[in-house]
């Protein structure tokens, strides 16, 4: 006999509904709310809307063997044998992140292969590991954000049981895994919700289309859902929240803050820390304050104002949204108060920017920071990284400031050795017109920007996807290894020297010369523990009277410290104690 299973589907907007499982077509009975069920057999299934007899996948579908556009299949999260029992968690406090994408971080892009880097991983001082967007998506490969199949993995990574066996792995080298979700909007094919019910709100769009309908409860559920499927089946640690403030919400208690308080109450179920940090521009504090303050009561939050004061510092880029940071003292700012906009004008926005943090009360890991991320390379006309502008020493200045800084490091696949391979805007979809639109909406973009638009990848072009895989042969040759070697060495300071992570912000104390361009910050842990740090980020060698004497790691040979000063050349750095 074959094997019966109930099928359940929220489609307000519908009058009528079969499931199709296998070869057999049942008629759906109607629920309360908007919902509706039946009992078909166990098969690869889907829905028929009305008198429509299209086959649509499931909105809930937590797997999708052939694609975003076909059939779901059911998928067991209770099957997995687990070995992560021992598993008690690992805070974000304190820890080390690193960002990668599964489809370009091996020459293979999926999760299996992933797993076997993990060694290399816990050498730079990686803590958690979090991973692009790994939902179904239409096509062989994406850049992560045009998913439709919130609860899926993409097949071409491995699908569900191999990102439960991700995990695994992970957990068994100490690693956890944060988890890039994207609630905010869909991609732009393979998207079915509207057809289901009113999934999306008619009131409002962002860039990248109409804003979800959180005014509607089952909206919010689905979305808080699938908050806790990631957590409880798929066993991951924390979620890193995408763009939370195109998440439009007018209700009495915020989405993100319900998120919040669903989490504390799982995390205690379950006997080990879960967490949320928020991807957010608006340099407001609120997400991350506690609930009993008045806060949203998220864990974390990017702070892109990090990277723009770093990468201004060193590059001397100052276009479009860097124009502000062109001062040293606005990286300065941003290492002692943690946001540079904070109720200041901001040129690119034509408009002042942000709120103070309270610094008597704030924790410093609080704020994730980079000097790479996939969206500040991403997002360049011709995806490069800051490789292609920096020297060796440089690149370990950049190093230096994340790991000796005061907030919670994060670093992008294969910033560690200067990667040379880009990470371009990439998309495969099947569609030729879709794909023809994207092309154009991509150097319509970077034109509106000044960019040159004839340098920009066609992102339609698999040459663009392999251009952006990593080169792994690089990490052990000359430069490349020389670099790996500093961030493993950071990376052993930063465990061994308590200053590193103190997370009090009073803690800090930090100066900048302008003519000089020297950089001075000085970390301290209780009365007497302290480290100093100081970089030459100008054009001449100094003499920097410094109060420590011991070198502890320096960005190049020529750095030495006799007679209470330290001897930096040009784009150099050094860390003392």
């Amino acid at each position: 006999m074959t094997e019966q299973h109930e099928y359940r589907v929220w489609a307000p907007l519908a009058s009528r509904m079969r499931v199709v499982a296998g070869d057999e077509t049942v008629e759906m009975a109607q629920a309360d709310g908007g919902w509706w069920h039946a009992h078909a057999p166990l098969a690869d299934y889907g829905f028929q809307i009305d008198d429509d007899d299209a086959i649509r996948p499931d909105p809930a579908s937590r797997h999708q063997p052939n694609g975003v556009h076909e059939r779901s299949r059911v998928f067991d999260p209770g099957a997995h044998d687990w070995q992560d029992g021992a598993w008690t968690g690992r805070p974000i406090a304190g820890g080390v992140l690193y960002e990668l994408h599964i489809g370009t971080f091996t020459p293979e892009g999926t999760l299996d292969a992933a797993a076997e880097r993990f060694e290399h991983l816990r050498s730079i001082g990686v803590t958690h590991v979090e991973l692009l967007p790994v939902n179904g998506f239409n096509g062989t490969h994406n850049w992560g954000y045009d998913g439709v199949a919130w609860y899926a993995v993409h097949e071409g990574y491995g699908g569900p049981a191999a990102y439960q066996r991700f995990v695994d792995a992970a957990h068994a080298a100490g690693l956890a895994v944060v988890q890039d979700v994207v609630h905010n909007h869909l991609g732009p094919s393979g998207n079915y919700l509207p057809l289901f019910g009113p999934y999306l709100s008619s009131e409002g769009r962002s860039t990248w289309g109409e804003h979800v309908n959180l005014a509607e409860p089952e909206v919010r559920r689905f979305i808080l859902d699938d908050v806790q499927m990631w957590f409880r089946d798929m066993h991951v640690d924390a979620l890193r929240l995408d763009a939370v403030h195109a998440l439009v919400d007018e209700s009495e208690v915020h989405i993100l803050e319900e998120m919040a308080i669903e989490t504390a109450a799982l995390a205690a179920h379950l006997g080990r820390p879960l967490e949320l940090i928020a991807e957010s521009d608006m340099n407001d504090a609120k997400l991350i304050t506690p609930r009993e303050s008045g806060g949203y009561g998220l864990d974390a939050q990017w702070s892109d104002d990090f990277h723009h004061g770093v990468h201004v510092a060193l590059t001397r880029e100052t276009e479009g949204y860097y124009a502000d940071f062109e001062p040293l003292a606005a990286l300065a700012k941003t290492l002692e108060r943690g946001f540079f906009h904070d109720g200041t004008y901001s040129s690119f926005r034509g408009k002042d920017h942000g709120r103070p943090i309270d610094l008597e009360h704030a924790l410093t890991w609080r704020l994730v920071v980079s000097a790479q991320n996939h969206d500040q390379i991403g997002n360049r006309a011709r995806g490069d990284r800051i490789t292609e502008a920096l020297d060796e020493s440089q690149l370990l200045c950049a190093a230096l400031l994340l790991y000796a800084g005061p907030f919670t490091p994060m670093l992008f696949q294969g910033e560690e050795w200067g990667a040379s391979t880009p990470f371009q805007f990439f998309t495969s979809h099947p569609e030729e017109e879709l794909g023809r639109l994207t092309a154009e909406g991509r150097l319509e973009e970077f034109r509106e920007m000044g960019w040159d638009a004839s340098v920009v990848p066609d992102p339609q072009d698999p040459e663009t996807f392999r251009r952006s895989k990593l080169d792994w042969a690089e990490a052990g040759d000359g430069e490349h290894a020389r670099i790996l070697d500093g961030y493993r060495r950071l990376a052993t300071l930063r465990r061994e020297l308590p200053a590193l992570t103190d997370p009090a912000y009073t803690a800090n104390e930090v100066s900048a010369d302008e003519e000089t361009r020297v950089l001075r910050l000085v970390r301290r842990a209780g009365r007497d523990d302290a480290v100093e740090v100081v970089l030459n980020l100008g054009d001449a060698a100094q003499q920097v009277p410094v109060t420590k004497e011991r070198l502890r790691f320096t960005t190049h040979p020529d750095v030495a410290v006799a007679d209470g000063a330290v001897s930096l050349p040009p784009g150099s750095g050094a860390l003392l104690d």
